[in-house]
């Protein structure tokens, strides 16, 4: 009796779920709409339920769908992984790297790094997709997620990547205008930008003082008339004069040198953000999986 499930469905599948729509996966594959449609109907006549909803707008998994679609990609890795482990795939990195980032932070830094990573390994087939609010990293979406902070998942593989910190920042202007906070609580009666994203809780600014046993944690509730969840509109509105910001490091540093923005309660600790590559355990043996994380730890030194 033939198998339900035919080992070219899998990669076949997986390549559906991605592209979105029948004609995207027929452009993909190389092949015609009318044949990703027929394959589609002959595993769904095989397995004996439905793994796609169609109208003709869009295209979504259904429950069923969803499982097969988890199963297969787990298949899929752990294939890679075996060949890798065997040494088929060792000396050259290849095959479909997902990668998840930020949407300031990947387009200013993850996608040129990407682009010099593709030159020097043309055999790896990159796709970046830039969150606001980054996806569970439990989820098996993607091989790479660059992450600020260390995830709580003990199941999931956390390189640190590069040292970062949040800044509390104003324009010149800003200052000029308001007067510049002396301590923490001054906040409260200045203009703060606010950003709203992930599951940080909005508004609340966390500083400390002091060093180790000595140390004092003080969290103030700020507020303001701007807010957004994009990072690099809040930085914006902080070099238009507009108020108080706090922000990663990386994205405020070339404004602190130039003098467009200058630190605020410098002599105050922010909570860190750290860089973090973060990947499955399963993937750590993939060769693009530590071609890529090596490239970015060392691009990102520098």
């Amino acid at each position: 009796m033939p198998s339900k499930i035919q080992p070219a469905d899998l990669g076949f599948f997986s390549t559906l779920a991605s592209a979105g729509s029948l004609s995207a996966a027929a452009r993909e594959l190389g092949i015609t709409t009318p044949a990703v449609s027929k394959h589609l109907a002959l595993m769904e006549s095989r397995v004996g339920v439905a793994l796609v909803n169609r109208t003709t707008r869009r295209m979504g998994l259904t429950p069923e769908g969803e499982v097969y679609l988890a199963h297969a990609r787990r298949i899929l890795a752990d294939i890679d992984g075996m060949e890798e482990l065997l040494g088929a795939a060792k000396a050259v990195p290849k095959g479909l790297l997902r990668v998840n980032a930020t949407l300031g932070f990947g387009r200013s830094h993850v996608a040129p790094l990407i682009s010099r990573f593709v030159r020097r390994f043309p055999e790896v087939e990159v796709q970046l997709q830039l969150s606001v609010n980054p996806p569970p990293i439990t989820e098996d979406v993607f091989d790479v997620c660059i992450r600020f902070g260390a995830p709580p998942d003990s199941r999931m593989i956390a390189r640190h990547i590069a040292p970062n910190r949040r800044l509390l920042c104003a324009a010149p202007a800003y200052l000029a205008r308001h007067g510049t906070p002396k301590v923490p609580a001054d906040l409260t009666r200045h203009n703060c930008i606010g950003i709203r994203q992930g599951e940080e809780a909005y508004g609340l600014w966390r500083l400390a003082s002091g060093k180790a046993r000595h140390a004092r944690a003080e969290a103030v509730k700020t507020c303001g008339n701007l807010t957004t969840n994009d990072g690099e509109i809040a930085v914006n509105w902080a070099l238009d004069g507009h108020g108080i910001l706090m922000r990663a490091e990386w994205d405020i540093e070339r404004y602190l040198r130039n003098g467009r923005l200058v630190r605020v309660l410098p002599q105050y600790d922010t909570p860190d953000a750290d860089i973090y590559a973060v990947y499955p355990q399963r993937h750590q043996m993939a060769a693009r999986v530590r071609a890529f994380v090596d490239f970015v730890a060392v691009s990102l030194a520098k």
